[in-house]
């Protein structure tokens, strides 16, 4: 006699009250590639900005005592509270501009991004702000000079094998 074996076909999963109220893939497509639209990462910018001419003017929106601490390297500097009032003077109307802030925990990027877009400006936030570009080992200036740190091992950089740089052999990197 021969035995039979069959699989089981594994049961869904049951549903977490997390999920009772869910939007429908193509509303989700629409979400995502909308905020695809308004946002870029540390990563993406600082790539953007190491191949020389990145298309886009970087702004930081922190203020006096911010930029002095830190800032990245080749941004333009204006608080958000003076985008109205100055950005005229300094940056060319409908000129493509990535805003930053201080970190995950602002929203002083979102909040100049909406100006400069009531401006005219074609704008995206940079997600993480001056917070991430340090954490992902990115160089920075002040104003005692060039600096940079080693990546912080909870960012995706270290998790991607590069031993805590986010450059290597020219390359900027990303586990993402």
């Amino acid at each position: 006699m021969t035995e039979t074996i069959t699989a089981a076909t594994p049961a869904a999963p049951t549903a977490s009250a997390l999920f009772a109220h869910v939007a429908t893939s193509d509303a989700a497509i629409a979400h995502f590639r909308g905020r695809l639209e308004f946002e870029s990462d540390v990563s993406d910018v600082a790539a953007a900005l190491a191949g020389g001419d990145p298309g886009f003017v970087l702004v930081d929106t922190r203020n006096d005592a911010s930029w002095a601490q830190g800032h990245v390297p080749g941004a333009v500097h204006l608080p958000g509270r003076r985008i109205a009032a100055d950005a005229a003077e300094l940056i060319p109307a409908g000129t493509p501009i990535v805003v930053y802030c201080w970190g995950p925990g602002c929203n002083g990027a979102t909040r100049a991004a909406l100006e400069f877009a009531l401006l005219g400006h074609p704008v995206k936030e940079m997600l993480g702000g001056f917070e991430y570009w340090v954490r992902e080992g990115f160089a920075y200036d002040s104003v005692d000079g060039p600096a940079q740190l080693d990546a912080d091992p909870l960012t995706n950089i270290a998790e991607a094998g590069l031993g805590g740089r986010a450059v290597v052999d020219g390359a900027i990197s990303c586990a993402c």
